[in-house]
């Protein structure tokens, strides 16, 4: 497992959200996270989302303006930026790694992004009842080993997999019909009874979910 990086180095300045929106729409992933220094990079293949696949989760999920999506482990925020300059919705995502929130705060300002942040927390501090829609990239995979473990900076452990698990399908399972979920990867155990399955893609990785009505 991999220390934390002690500072922010690398990812360049001058990248606004034209640069990142042109990244964006040619599907230019090695383009788009040049915003960030090499060793966040180095982990996008395996925790940050692919720029097509954030787009259009982030269409399925913001419907209407104002929409507040959620990005449960948001890492340095790729999801919550392509979200937020390619549709009108309100893009929040929570993070317990403190230099993940820094970097994603700093890119988020810097692109001069309005309609993203990056909040400190972690599943367990979410408010589901504030959000309309949930983006879910298999956030606790590192803990069953699932997925290279990002650093050494928090506990991992099959447990914390089952607790954080059942905290997001409690939250989900509460909210009001109609709301949208979207899984990539994973086994989809977040998802409660209740929501139905209205599409796929990726060879049925990413998923489209919907709560029907009670």
């Amino acid at each position: 497992m991999n220390p934390m990086p002690s500072v922010d180095s690398g990812g360049p300045a001058g990248m606004m959200a034209a640069d990142l929106l042109g990244c964006i729409e040619a599907s230019d992933d090695a383009g788009f996270d040049r915003i960030y220094p090499p060793a966040i990079r180095g982990l996008s293949a395996a925790h940050w989302s692919p720029v097509a696949i954030a787009r259009r989760a982030a269409r399925f999920l913001a419907r209407e303006p104002g929409t507040r999506v959620l990005d449960i482990g948001c890492g340095p925020g790729k999801f919550c930026m392509v979200g937020a300059l390619t549709t009108a919705g309100l893009f929040t995502g929570i993070e317990r790694r403190a230099h993940l929130r820094e970097i994603g705060r700093k890119r988020i300002a810097g692109a001069g992004i309005a309609n993203a942040e990056i909040q400190e927390g972690n599943v367990d501090d979410v408010d589901f009842t504030r959000f309309d829609a949930f983006y879910i990239f298999n956030p606790f995979a590192e803990n069953v080993g699932e997925a290279p473990a990002i650093d050494t900076t928090v506990p991992l452990s099959a447990g914390l997999y089952a607790t954080y698990t059942g905290i997001v399908a409690a939250g989900l399972a509460a909210a009001p019909p109609g709301t949208r979920v979207v899984t990539f990867w994973g086994a989809c155990e977040e998802v409660p009874p209740g929501y139905a399955c209205v599409g796929r893609s990726e060879n049925g990785e990413l998923k489209f979910w919907e709560k029907r009505g009670d």
